[in-house]
């Protein structure tokens, strides 16, 4: 058997293809914000190319960028991260691979939440690891606790906060019980915090405020708003500094030189408030919308995704969503993306459009159902 042959589709990009068929879609599908990113961004772009700025960047990333992603860590989180263990990537996609050939073996477990993103499992495959699914739902919050870690042999756990798709955040304490069980045991952790920054209440704590022994991941693509440039980073411990290197210059050389320059003018902070304030108005709509016509499962508290059950209307939500959309030409992931724990009557709704066009969505939805 081949690698592959164990992967799956992501399902969502399988559904934005057959979106695309459809000038007047309206598209709850991808997680892809439609805000611009920082003036700074746009205006650095335009500078690469006058200045012919095309070369590799030395594999651990722009200095000047790794250095600024020192200093946000600083002030959002008042966490001290040398620029020295910052690692960027060409997108948070390539990270994850990075972080499973620093964690893993052949053989490898790996814990993940169920439901969680799918191509975690899918990365698992490809470094012949095995993926241990942990079940989250409403009854534990949409979280994993050390609880839910009892009699599990794993080598690594890797969670996600705020998560896709449920948009739960892990709190304080939640965060630091974690981080102290995998120390204790022995097991490495991995949190991705892609949707930091897109959080709609107290901002959360990062898992490197409790172990310097995490892999954090983050990127550009949601909160900053530069999905299409590539770039993620890595905050790794300071003893896989140098194989993380290695595999870098391996696996990719350097993340894309235009977008390291131009993230380095990301940080304006001023305009990332308003960002997320936009999506926050979004959320409020959708889910007050939403809440007329599906139960809602998980309320989210970040990212940019509302996940619900809609099973008062079918007990197949992958045929609902493709129905939906040959229909009424409305585009939403089904629950089966993401796992298969409670995820048969699931969808997953994402509010990365204005609310013009989320609100003849809600339309086209209400009159699919004779609502």
């Amino acid at each position: 058997m081949m690698r592959y042959d164990k992967m799956s589709s992501f399902r969502v990009m399988d559904l934005v293809r057959e979106a695309n068929r459809y000038e007047d879609t309206i598209h709850f599908e991808v997680g892809q914000p439609d805000l611009n990113p920082p003036a700074g961004v746009v205006e650095a772009l335009s500078d690469i190319v006058k200045e012919g700025l095309f070369g590799y960047t030395e594999s651990m990333g722009l200095p000047a960028l790794r250095e600024k992603i020192s200093m946000h860590y600083r002030r959002v989180y008042g966490v001290e991260v040398d620029p020295s263990r910052i690692l960027i990537t060409p997108g948070s996609s390539i990270a994850f691979m990075v972080a499973y050939q620093l964690t893993t073996v052949c053989g490898s477990k790996i814990g993940l939440a169920d439901p969680s993103y799918p191509c975690y499992r899918n990365f698992a495959y490809m470094v012949d690891s095995e993926p241990l699914f942990i079940d989250i739902d409403e009854s534990n919050g949409f979280v994993i606790n050390p609880s839910s870690l009892e009699g599990l042999d794993l080598d690594l756990l890797h969670i996600s906060t705020p998560s896709n798709p449920t948009g739960t955040v892990y709190g304080d304490g939640e965060l630091e019980a974690l981080a102290r069980y995998c120390e204790e045991k022995g097991i490495s952790l991995i949190s991705d915090e892609l949707y930091h920054g897109l959080v709609y209440g107290e901002n959360p704590s990062t898992v490197l405020s409790y172990s310097d022994e995490a892999i954090v991941i983050n990127g550009f693509s949601k909160y900053f708003c530069m999905p299409g440039l590539r770039l993620g980073w890595m905050i790794v411990p300071e003893r896989l500094v140098r194989a993380s290197e290695i595999v870098a210059q391996n696996l990719y050389i350097s993340a894309p030189s235009h977008a390291q320059y131009a993230a380095v003018e990301a940080f304006d902070y001023d305009y990332l408030s308003q960002v997320r304030e936009e999506f926050r108005a979004r959320r409020d709509f959708l889910l007050a919308e939403l809440s007329e016509i599906f139960h809602i499962s998980a309320e989210p508290q970040g990212a940019f995704y509302i996940w619900c059950d809609a099973s008062r209307y079918t007990d197949d939500a992958v045929r609902f969503s493709f129905e939906l959309l040959a229909e009424k030409h409305v585009a939403v992931t089904p629950g089966a993306d993401f796992g298969s724990h409670k995820t048969d009557t699931a969808l997953r709704f994402s509010f990365t459009r204005d609310i013009d066009h989320m609100s003849e969505g809600i339309e086209r939805i209400k009159s699919f159902l004779g609502l």
